[in-house]
C-alpha cells in the first residue's frame, strides 16, 4: 500500500481488526521511509456496478462518493461516523445484491432519501434540495409541508 503523505510503495500494517457490523477490516498502517500513519479499510467488492445519470451517461459507481453525499447531508448533525458507515455498506449491499450490474443515479438517490428520512430528517431535507433540484425556498416550503403530512 502507497504512503499518502510521501508516496513511498511499502507500508507496514500495525493493527488489523473488522469494523462493527463486520462488512470491512480495517488496518492501521505505518510508512517506514516518513513515519506517516493511516488507515485503510479492505471490503468485499460482489460485482462491478455502473451508474446510468440522467444524461445517460455511464460511469463506474463509486462508494466514496455515496459515502461523501451522506457525510456532507449529515454534517454537524449527532450521527456518528460509524452510523454512517454503516448506512454506507447497507446502501452498496444493496444494490449489490439487486441483481443489475446497472443502477440509475435516481435509484440511488431514492435509496439514500428512503434511508435518510428515518436517520435524520434535517438531513433529509438537505440531500432532498440537492436530488429534487430545489430552486427557490418555496420549493423547500412545499417539501417541508409534505413531510409534514406524512408524519400525521
Amino acid at each position: 500500500m502507497r504512503c499518502p503523505f510521501c508516496n513511498h510503495d511499502d507500508t507496514q500494517v500495525k493493527d488489523s481488526r473488522p469494523t462493527e457490523d463486520n462488512s470491512a477490516i480495517r488496518r492501521r498502517r505505518q510508512c517506514p521511509n516518513c513515519n506517516g500513519r493511516f488507515t485503510t479499510f479492505e471490503r468485499v467488492q460482489l460485482r462491478e456496478l455502473t451508474v446510468v445519470k440522467a444524461n445517460g451517461t455511464r460511469q463506474p459507481f463509486d462508494r466514496e462518493k455515496l459515502l461523501r453525499s451522506l457525510k456532507l447531508c449529515l454534517r454537524k448533525r449527532p450521527v456518528s461516523e460509524e452510523r454512517i458507515e454503516q448506512v454506507a455498506n447497507s446502501l452498496v449491499r444493496q444494490l449489490e445484491t439487486s441483481g443489475e450490474s446497472e443502477i440509475t443515479s435516481a435509484q440511488i438517490g431514492a435509496m439514500v432519501m428512503d434511508v435518510l428520512v428515518d436517520l435524520d430528517q434535517v438531513a433529509f431535507v438537505r440531500y432532498a434540495s440537492v436530488y429534487k433540484d430545489f430552486r427557490e425556498a418555496k420549493d423547500y416550503n412545499e417539501f417541508i409541508r409534505q413531510l409534514q403530512s406524512r408524519e400525521r
